[in-house]
Formats: C-alpha cells, structure tokens, sequence
C-alpha cells in the first residue's frame, strides 16, 4: 500500500517540498512553527520553481526578524557556552582584573602607618614610665666632661615594693633605707664600651658638697670612707660628687635599679644563661649552683650576683660575676626574641622602666645605648674590669692612683683602653 496522499508514487518523492505534501507550496506554519514564512518568491524564481526562499536566522527572528512570529527559539544564546554571557571567547561583560599594584600600593601604607603609630605611641608610654629623679646640676664642682658618654649604674639593696614574703623568697632582710650594692662606670665612645666596676669598699675621701635635699654646702674635711657611705650619706648626688672628684672623670648619667626590680627585668626575659665557672653555696644570699652553663630566674639571678662570702676574692670576684650578668642580661634583652616579640618585649620594658631611677637628662636612647654597649661588652666587643687597686687600708681597698689616672685619660680622650684592672 502507498503511504503517500493522493496517489503520489515513490516516484514522485524527488521533487516533493515539504513533509509528505502533495503541492508545490510549503506545509503550513502550524507544522514547523519556528519559521516565520517570507513572501511568495515571484513566478519562475526559488531553487523549485515557486518554492519561496527560505529565511536567513540572522537573530533568531528570521530574515532581519523584527516583526512576524518570534518563537524563542534560535536566539543565538548557548548558556554555559563561549558565546553566552561571561563566556570565556572575550565577547561577553568581562570581570575587571585586579589592580595588583594599587593593593600592594594600599597594603604597604596601612603597614607603615599602622608601625609609625605604634612606635610613636610605645616610644611616649615607655618615656613615661620614666622616674627621672636624680639632679645631677645639684653636683658642684664637675670636672670638664670628655669624648664619649659616662654612665654610672648603681645596683642598690632597696627593698622598695617588696612585699615580707618577697624578702623571704630573695634573702634581702629587712634593713630599711637603701646602700650601694654595686657600683659601675660604663664608658661608650668610638673604640669600642668599657665596663668598670668600683668595690663598693673602695677608700674614697668625701669633697665639698651642695646636700640634695637642703641646699646646704658641706665643706670637704679629708674625711676618709668607703664608697658605699657616699650613697648612705645623702644619695646618688653626693655618689656621684664623690666619684667625679676621687677619679676625675665627669659622669654623664646616673642609672639606679633596686633588687625587686632587678629580678624583675630577669623573670621578663625568661631568665638569663649563665656558665658559672664552679660550685657555689652561699647561705646568706641563697646561691647554690652547679659548676656549668644554666638558665638563671629573678631569684636566682638576684643571689648570683649578690654573693661574695662564697669567693676566694670575696668582693672583687663579686664584681665580675655582676659585670659578666649584666652583660648578658643586656643581650638577652636586645635579642630578636625579645625586641620582636610584643608579648615579651612590653613586660620587659615595663619591668624595667618601673624599676630605674635615672637623672633628669636622661632618655630612651641614652637608655638604649647603655644596655646596647653593655651587650658589646659580653660579645667581646669591648672591655670590662675592675678599678686598678694598689692593697688595702683598715678593711678598704686603695686604688692604684697612677692606673686610674691613666685609664681616666684614655676614656677622657675616647682612647683604645690598654689599662688593666685586678
């Protein structure tokens, strides 16, 4: 049976338009309803002899496509394809690229404020804390001030904002008042910082002086005494009078710490590493340590550098143990993990800067340049010793006057020190 309408043959399918239809004209639009039918093409035109030309899908509406049947087919948008929207052919809206530049421009002026206003705001904190205390313009009668810098450190026994159970803990006692436990000049010039101690029993004779609390001037009677009665008597003042006239070196600055606030500043930096060179066991400052290299606390550290009874050279071995302790402790706290650590750089500073007494002059770099010399000092960059000492007197220790005469000029000069001490 022939499926084709109206009797067409098989034959007949070669010049058929359209679906099975038996005219010359095209199906109707019901049947393919995505094309919208053109003009009849004129009579002897068309690829079938009046077949109409068929569309151009241009845009999806037909040939030019603004006006007829709009099927919504054949719009020209592949979804998810490279012609779509933000396809990847560079046709469609394109993402703006980030500006690098200005971000890194941005990111480093936020860095470099936000540094400024913590340095500014530390460097104001830090000078508050400050106790600018002693007045060194009370000193009459300086010698004539030399190259470099003078500082004079002075470790009292004061037992200031020690609680009894504090006193206990660090072997202090209870003495009220407060005396010299140590007393060093450190020198910084261009050849290098020189560490000096001076025995707290050295025989020294009292000058004339102005009393830093009266105003009153006490002339000089040749009076004879340790070093140590100098502080007792009327003060770092009167300290540093009495060391300017026996040595003939002008003192710069006067930087004071009690024992609280020394083991303090130690605990903060998580103690200071020490070789102790042998056994130590002293019962009234508490030392009792084992020969070789150890990590000293506050409290610890506070009886190393306390002890002297346990010494051969008693006070004189005592005043290196302080010298080389406090060299190190100077470079535990300019290491990178300490000034680049805010968690233990501020309780450090703070540690330290509510326990010195400094003069009036002073400020954060002449601080600064004390402990950074100081840590010279241990890393063999420069000298440490003790005053040159010519015997003893009635329990005092006499300086050599021709050494530290010398050695008074070559710091005056900023001389290389080639002096040596005991």
């Amino acid at each position: 049976m022939n499926d084709w309408p109206e009797a067409w043959s098989d034959d007949n399918r070669g010049r058929r338009y359209g679906r099975g239809s038996a005219s010359a004209q095209p199906e109707s639009p019901r049947v393919m309803r995505q094309v919208r039918r053109g003009q009849p093409a004129p009579p002897g035109q068309g690829a079938y002899g009046g077949v109409p030309q068929q569309p151009q899908y241009v845009d999806g509406h037909g040939s030019g496509g603004h006006d007829g049947y709009d099927s919504g087919y054949n719009t020209g948008q592949v979804y998810g394809g490279a012609g779509g929207r933000g396809g990847g052919d560079g046709h469609g809206p394109q993402r703006p690229a980030p500006d690098w530049r200005r971000r890194v421009k941005w990111t480093a002026i936020t860095l470099v404020t936000v540094l400024f206003v913590t340095t500014v705001a530390t460097y104001f904190w830090a000078d508050s804390k400050l106790k600018r205390e002693v007045d060194l313009s009370k000193v009459i009668e300086r010698p004539e001030k030399g190259e470099g810098t003078n500082y004079l450190i002075v470790g009292s026994d004061s037992r200031e904002g020690l609680s009894d159970e504090d006193k206990k803990r660090l072997r202090t006692g209870s003495a009220e008042g407060k005396r010299t436990d140590s007393v060093m000049i450190l020198h910084t010039g261009d050849n290098g910082p020189t560490l000096i101690s001076l025995p707290r029993d050295s025989n020294v004779e009292i000058p004339t002086f102005k009393g830093s609390e009266s105003g009153k001037v006490y002339q000089g009677t040749g009076r004879q005494v340790k070093l140590n009665a100098a502080y007792a008597e009327d003060g770092p003042e009167l300290l540093v009078r009495t060391v300017e006239f026996n040595t003939g070196l002008h003192i710069d600055h006067y930087v004071e710490i009690g024992f609280g606030g020394f083991a303090n500043i130690v605990d903060a930096v998580g103690g200071v590493e020490m070789d102790i060179p042998q056994d130590i066991k002293d019962t009234k400052s508490g030392a009792d340590f084992k020969k070789g290299k150890q990590t000293l606390n506050g409290e610890e550290a506070l009886a190393f550098v306390r002890t002297r009874y346990a010494l051969p050279g008693s006070d004189l071995d005592r005043t290196k143990n302080q010298q080389k302790f406090l060299s190190a402790l100077a470079g535990q706290v300019a290491t990178p993990s300490t000034v680049l650590n805010p968690f233990r750089l501020y309780p450090t500073m703070g540690a330290g800067l509510d326990s010195l007494i400094v003069d009036t002059e002073m400020g954060l770099f002449d601080l600064a340049d004390m402990f950074w010399s100081m840590k010279g000092v241990s890393g063999g960059e420069g000298t440490s010793m003790n005053m040159p000492l010519a015997g003893s007197s009635g329990g005092n220790l006499l300086w050599n006057k021709d050494k530290v005469k010398q050695l008074v000029n070559q710091l005056n000069n900023d001389e290389k020190v080639t002096v040596t001490g005991d």
